[in-house]
């Protein structure tokens, strides 16, 4: 089984992948958060400190673009080949109610004629891989037997499946049933993405697809870092090796000039997820999250790693 780091905005960025490919086991597949093309010639300095390879050494990083637009996704396919990028990862997957408005992520599933135009238009003219990340529906499950027809016309490097409807979001158990019934119908390789938390679910998915070739894993990796290296290595948790990680992430976004409040921001975005990975130690969780400066911050974090360790 491959896994791959699914793509969450303003977590999964360039520093926290530099980070955990230091510190964890490797992932077989990077994923960028999404870039929504624009009308600049090139990228912002942000989009480009995200896909340049020197910023991503040793890793196999496939870029995600999020648009409805075919000229779009092409226009931007083109520039990041001059960075190397052979394979892309079209968004269909995203359920946030800005994106979804605008008929983008999980809201372009709601328009299959509008899609089947879109990629009939990308394949004709594409020079990539494209691979395509997408979730079963906008409202209801049953869309997803005429979308997975529609994928099944174009030929993909990759499907990976988020098997929930939008208005889900993340809440709901994943739909099994209509993820079997896209491995019975054959076609791409598929990859599935949901809930892998731990061993024991990497290990169900597995026992219950094992034609399936690769497995993205998200939110599960970001509140355990060392779920791969459990799930492939029989590791256990090391909290040496996640203050590494922590560390390195903290202190590239001091780096950068943000000031306090924006990178406490950022590092408070991290532990609500990785914060699980510290049973009973509430109090000190509760003082990284109230922290307002720097060294209140790492007071509390010292003091959460040196409950735990």
């Amino acid at each position: 089984m491959k896994y791959y780091l699914a793509p969450l905005e303003g977590i999964t960025t360039r520093i926290y992948r530099k980070a955990y490919h230091a510190c964890f086991a490797p992932m077989d597949k990077y994923f960028t958060p999404f870039l929504s093309p624009h009308t600049k010639k090139g990228f912002t300095a942000k989009e480009l400190a995200e896909i340049l390879p020197e910023n991503n050494e040793g890793m196999y990083l496939v870029p995600q673009i999020l648009t409805n637009r075919s000229e779009d996704f092409l226009r931007t396919e083109e520039k990041l080949a001059y960075y190397g990028y052979d394979e892309i990862n079209l968004n269909l997957g995203c359920p946030s109610k800005t994106v979804v408005s605008k008929g983008r992520g999980s809201g372009f599933l709601a328009d299959p004629e509008g899609l089947d135009r879109f990629l009939d238009e990308v394949f004709s003219k594409t020079k990539a891989r494209i691979s395509i990340k997408t979730r079963i529906g906008r409202d209801d499950p049953e869309e997803f037997e005429c979308l997975l027809k529609i994928y099944g016309q174009y030929p993909l490097e990759e499907l990976i499946i988020h098997p929930r409807v939008q208005k889900d979001f993340y809440r709901n158990r994943p739909n099994l049933e209509v993820f079997e019934a896209a491995v019975e119908a054959g076609g791409s390789p598929l990859c599935y993405n949901g809930d892998i938390c731990s061993k024991e679910d990497a290990e169900a998915v597995e026992r219950r697809f094992p034609s399936v070739p690769a497995c993205m894993i998200g939110r599960g990796i970001i509140a355990d870092p060392g779920l791969l290296g459990e799930i492939t290595r029989g590791e256990k948790r090391d909290y040496s090796r996640l203050r590494r990680f922590h560390n390195l992430v903290y202190e590239e976004y001091r780096s950068l000039g943000m000031g306090d409040r924006n990178v406490l921001f950022k590092m408070k975005e991290l532990w609500c997820y990785m914060g699980n990975s510290f049973p009973g130690s509430g109090k000190q969780l509760k003082r990284i999250k109230k922290a307002e400066k720097a060294v209140r911050y790492e007071e509390a974090v010292d003091a959460c790693f040196a409950g735990d360790a």
